[in-house]
């Protein structure tokens, strides 16, 4: 979605290595996170998302992925309707990661 604030993935793993890492949310379901996953995210599938508001601080950046864009932009969007100004969408998502960061995440294109 090009309409919600993105970052690339060399910017989350900068991110993630920095002194404050954002929180990572994977909005796939379980069974495509138990397939790969980027550390030390946190499952929310897209569906589940308004039952847990209460797990997704508004004082931190908070970096939403899938496994291209497509519905963590939908959950992006979602979070900013509900006064979130601290989401972002990982562009390309976790197959982006395992092509440009971590081949060993593997995907299931």
């Amino acid at each position: 979605m090009s309409n919600v604030p993105a970052i690339e993935v060399e910017q989350l793993r900068d991110m993630l290595q920095s002194a404050t890492p954002p929180v990572v949310i994977d909005v796939r379901e379980k069974w495509e996170n138990e397939l790969c996953q980027i550390p030390g995210n946190k499952l929310i599938p897209l569906g589940s998302l308004p039952e847990h508001l209460n797990e997704i601080p508004k004082d931190a950046p908070v970096v939403l992925h899938c496994h291209h864009g497509g519905r963590s932009g939908r959950a992006v969007a979602y979070l900013m309707q509900q006064g979130y100004t601290n989401a972002l969408n990982l562009k390309g998502g976790i197959h982006a990661w395992s092509e440009r960061i971590d081949p060993s995440v593997k995907t299931y294109d």
